[in-house]
Parts: structure tokens; sequence; C-alpha cells
């Protein structure tokens, strides 16, 4: 049995299909149920949602539900009766921090600023459960993209009504995958006891905000002549901005040599697959 927090969530709703079509059973924790007494492996996504103006009342809910979110699920796990073998938890590239053109693979160290820290906490919380014997991988998630949730929805919107753009310079590394590589990837951490500590869920060929917004407007056949300023998205999202403009050139280096194969290794093919209308629906 699989306990999954955040089961309702975008990527948990993928996860849950695709376990529960592989004859797995599933135990969708709720908000504030740390149960997981019984399960053999625990999948732990719930978090208070980054995407939001970080004013101080956001971070400390952003920190919370992470952190302590993340030791209320391992704390039980000492006196289960049945521990689980695995914990895979939600964990971010933002813990790296913004590296310019440096490659980044998940022997390199952390970086500076507030997803860092928070990052570098929210493993340290999880990886608890290591000396309890569970296996433990750390989910850095890069950018999902799906049609039903994550950034491509919000991403799309704006190119198109014909003003979508480049944000900043465009020289920013952008660490994307699609979600069916996403859901691949948590299956491979869920089966494979090889795999353990951080895992980087990226696609092999992360790319600039430049091409992605290129390749973008390319998939939807709209312009995506526009720029962002800085300053304008400093405006609208204060010190959230920073996310958006720094430069994460993650590669999934661990992935990789576990021999796991990308379903969307390139991001012209992913976004063209998510352009596409969706069977049944016309175009």
């Amino acid at each position: 049995m699989v306990a999954i927090t955040g089961a309702a969530g975008f990527i948990g709703r993928h996860l849950t299909s695709r376990l529960t079509a592989s004859g797995h059973e599933i135990r969708a924790l709720p908000r504030g149920n740390t149960n997981v007494d019984g399960a053999n492996a625990v999948i732990h996504l719930a978090g208070e949602n980054i995407a939001q103006r970080w004013t101080k009342a956001a971070k400390a809910r952003i920190r919370s539900s992470r952190i302590d979110g993340t030791r209320a699920l391992v704390s039980p796990i000492v006196n289960a009766s049945h521990r689980p073998s695995v914990l895979l938890c939600a964990s971010a590239v933002g813990i790296y921090g913004s590296r310019g053109d440096q490659i980044l693979t998940e022997a390199s160290s952390p970086g500076d600023g507030f997803l860092a820290d928070l990052t570098i906490e929210w493993e340290a919380a999880a990886r608890a459960a290591d000396t309890l014997g569970v296996r433990v991988v750390h989910l850095r998630f890069g950018v999902v993209l799906g049609r039903d949730g994550g950034a491509y929805p919000k991403m799309a919107r704006p190119f198109r009504l014909g003003v979508g753009g480049r944000l900043g310079s465009g020289k920013q590394w952008m660490p994307w995958i699609h979600i069916d590589d996403v859901v691949n990837l948590i299956v491979l951490a869920l089966e494979n006891d090889s795999v353990r500590g951080p895992l980087n869920v990226t696609s092999p060929s992360p790319a600039t905000n430049a091409d992605f917004t290129r390749s973008l407007a390319r998939s939807l056949h709209r312009p995506g002549f526009m720029t962002v300023p800085r300053f304008a998205l400093e405006l609208v999202l204060g010190e959230m901005s920073d996310a958006l403009l720094s430069s994460t050139r993650a590669v999934p280096e661990a992935a990789l040599a576990a021999g796991f194969t990308f379903r969307y290794p390139g991001l012209e093919a992913a976004l063209a697959h998510l352009a596409a209308p969706e069977v049944g629906q016309s175009s």
C-alpha cells in the first residue's frame, strides 16, 4: 500500500491514476493526517503553493507546510508497527539557487536565497527517516508542464492572447519536465531500491527562458516577441520574481545513471504534445 499526501494536487492526481492502474493500493492522506502505519511506501507531495507574492506571512506558510509538514509525517514512523520501506519526498531544484550557465547535478552544492535555504531544511526533515531504516528519495522538481496543471496553462495563456514573451533577459535557464516523465520518474524511485537521496526531476535538456519562449510561441502558432522587464515582475510579485528570473541549469544525472528513458527529452516534442487538442476535443 502506498500512502500519498497531496494526492488531489496536479502531480498527485496523475501519479495516483498511474499507480492505481498498475495495481497499487492507494491511501490518500488528507491535510493533517500523518498515519502511515501499514504503508509500504510514502510519497509526500503536499505543500503551500510557491507561486504567490512572498509576503512575510506567505513565506512563513510555505516554510511551515514543507518543513513542519515533513517532520510531522516522519515522526509517526518511529512508533509505526509496520514501517514503510521508502519515503519519496517532494523537493525542488531551487536548492541550487541561481547559478548562471553552470550545469547542476545531484552532486552540486546548495546555493543561496529563500528557496535554497528552505529546501535544505526541507530535505533534512525528510532525511531523518533514513536513520529509521527507510530509503529516502528527495524529488527535486523542476518546472512541471502539463495541460491540466502546473506551470504550462499559466505560461501559455498570454501567448494565446498574443502578448507572450520572455521574462527579463531571457538568459536564465529553466529546468522543465513533462508531467508524463514526472510520473514515470516517481515510479522508478518507488520501485528501484538503488535510487536514494536527491533525484533531479527534470528533463535532460533544460532551456533558457528565451529558447523556451520561442518554442512555446511556435507550438501555439502565436507571436512571442514581448518582453516582461525585471522591474515589472518585481512590482507585481515582489521577492517571488527572483524565482522566475533565477538561472538553474539542472540535469537529471541520477535518473540517467539509473537507466531511465525520457518520453519527452526535448522541449519541442513536449510542447507540441501539450499544445495539441486532447482526444475527443475539437481543435
